[in-house]
């Protein structure tokens, strides 16, 4: 499956920030900082990760609506995109 050039920077962007957000946590156990702290970040860090997995889903579905013998000679039918979705949702 391909993806637009824009969906992978966005993409990548959005890993990098997570990768940041959980290397803020790991700091903040580090420094013994408050629970609360540190259960707020990883909050964010995955919440991040879940947007990454449904933006990527998205433009799947887009792909294989917009390239449909494409994405089934590739093995990304469309059932098979669902079964994806269903696994972050």
């Amino acid at each position: 499956m391909e993806f637009p050039e824009e969906t992978v920077a966005d993409l990548r962007l959005r890993l990098r920030r997570a990768a940041g957000q959980v290397q803020a946590v790991e700091s903040m156990l580090a420094d013994g900082r408050e629970c609360r702290e540190i259960v707020t970040q990883l909050s964010a860090a995955t919440k991040a990760l879940e947007q990454v997995g449904f933006r990527l889903i998205a433009s799947g579905l887009v792909y294989c609506i917009e390239h449909p013998e494409e994405a089934a000679a590739s093995g990304y039918q469309i059932d098979e995109v669902q079964r994806l979705f269903t696994k972050l949702a």
